[in-house]
């Protein structure tokens, strides 16, 4: 597995995590505080959030692919990107996991 596929999930891991807690902190400031603006703030958060969630679920399936990993646990990185803060968790578990395989040279094709 090339080390990119990997980098390509931590990236959006990182930035649906984030874009996910400032969405929490916007509904937050809009629904309990009742702050001005904050609907601006989550309504454009929240498209942002949606569409890179998108770009997330396709990266995080690619990786999955390539790692051979059952659906279970397939299912749980795709699912961690709608769970505040669960995107570092499991990602940080997936990169300490996966740095073997990235680090172990692909196999030579010898030929003939």
């Amino acid at each position: 597995m090339k080390k990119s596929v990997l980098t390509r999930y931590r990236v959006m891991s990182y930035v649906t995590g984030v874009l996910l807690v400032l969405l929490t902190l916007g509904v937050i400031a809009k629904y309990l505080l009742h702050l001005d603006g904050a609907g601006d703030f989550t309504r454009i958060i929240g498209i942002a959030h949606g569409w890179l969630y998108v770009v997330y679920l396709v990266f995080a399936f690619d990786l999955g692919s390539k790692a051979k990993w059952p659906v279970g646990k397939q299912l749980w990185v795709l699912i961690a990107g709608t769970i505040p803060t669960a995107a570092f968790f499991v990602e940080r578990k997936i990169s300490h996991e996966l740095e073997a395989k990235v680090a172990q040279p692909s196999p030579a094709v010898v030929k003939a």
